[in-house]
């Protein structure tokens, strides 16, 4: 527990010789968490989410009318922790404050509670490949990356479930991760529409996946192949993809430097 904030610790507070005070002198880091995730309202202890399966291929007639099944999806239930806290100010300092900083010190927990959101929606990329998740439930009970995804349908899952992989970023590795997110199915067994058209890397792989898909923030691209010497030669992956660097990322223990994981 944090000890209260009194004149003792604040004692150059307590004259107007300083010219200037400093309070919170530093920007945080970017919101991030509304362009990655839906954002819902909710006054219930927790939410749950189920789905219904398509239904399976229409088979030929033999002169028997086939009935088919439909499967119901897995069960996901969410439950959000409770966070809190305060800050206890001594009584005297609030009086003898000349600069008027230490009652603005409340305006912080809002800061602070924005950036603990932050956090957490960080992890959801940089833990997405544990079973261990924070606030959900999901009856499947596997990572949300994994490559043993199952269904209730009984459709065979040897291609196109799964959603994880490591590989070095590249042009090639790029494009071949590509291929495979579309080539993704669904309960039944059938191929879905997948675009992926962003990646989503820490401070330490922007200058590696940029340079691999041809992308800047300020348009000047390039459609040329960074990794052959025929200035001929393009590169497909040119305009395919969005790069967003992402700096909490960089502080989850979760990879070596230069690599990719993919998640869908």
């Amino acid at each position: 527990m944090g000890n209260p904030l009194a004149s003792s610790q604040f004692m150059r507070l307590l004259d107007d010789r300083l010219r200037k005070v400093y309070v919170d002198s530093f920007t945080e880091l970017p919101s991030m968490v509304d362009k990655f995730f839906g954002v819902i309202k909710s006054d219930k202890a927790w939410e749950e989410f189920y789905g219904v399966g398509a239904v399976p291929d229409i088979p030929a007639f033999n002169g028997l009318l086939e009935y088919l099944s439909v499967a119901p999806q897995y069960y996901t239930r969410i439950e959000p922790k409770e966070f809190a806290g305060g800050i206890q100010i001594e009584r005297k300092l609030l009086d003898d404050d000349r600069y008027d900083v230490i009652k603005s010190r409340q305006n912080g927990l809002v800061g602070s509670l924005l950036r603990v959101k932050e956090k957490y929606g960080a992890q959801a990329f940089g833990y997405a490949f544990s079973a261990a998740m924070t606030f959900a439930t999901s009856e499947e009970a596997v990572a949300i990356c994994s490559t043993a995804h199952t269904t209730k349908s009984g459709a065979a899952t040897t291609s196109g479930f799964s959603n994880s992989g490591t590989t070095a970023i590249s042009k090639t590795s790029i494009g071949a991760t590509r291929i495979l997110m579309r080539q993704f199915r669904n309960e039944v067994g059938q191929r879905i529409v997948i675009e992926p058209d962003m990646l989503i890397v820490p401070d330490t792989l922007y200058d590696t996946a940029c340079e691999a898909v041809g992308w800047t923030e300020s348009g000047a691209s390039s459609d040329r192949d960074p990794d052959s010497a025929n200035l001929g030669k393009i590169n497909p992956q040119y305009k395919r993809w969005t790069v967003v660097p992402y700096p909490r990322l960089d502080d989850l223990d979760i990879d070596p430097a230069n690599t990719m994981k993919m998640a869908a």
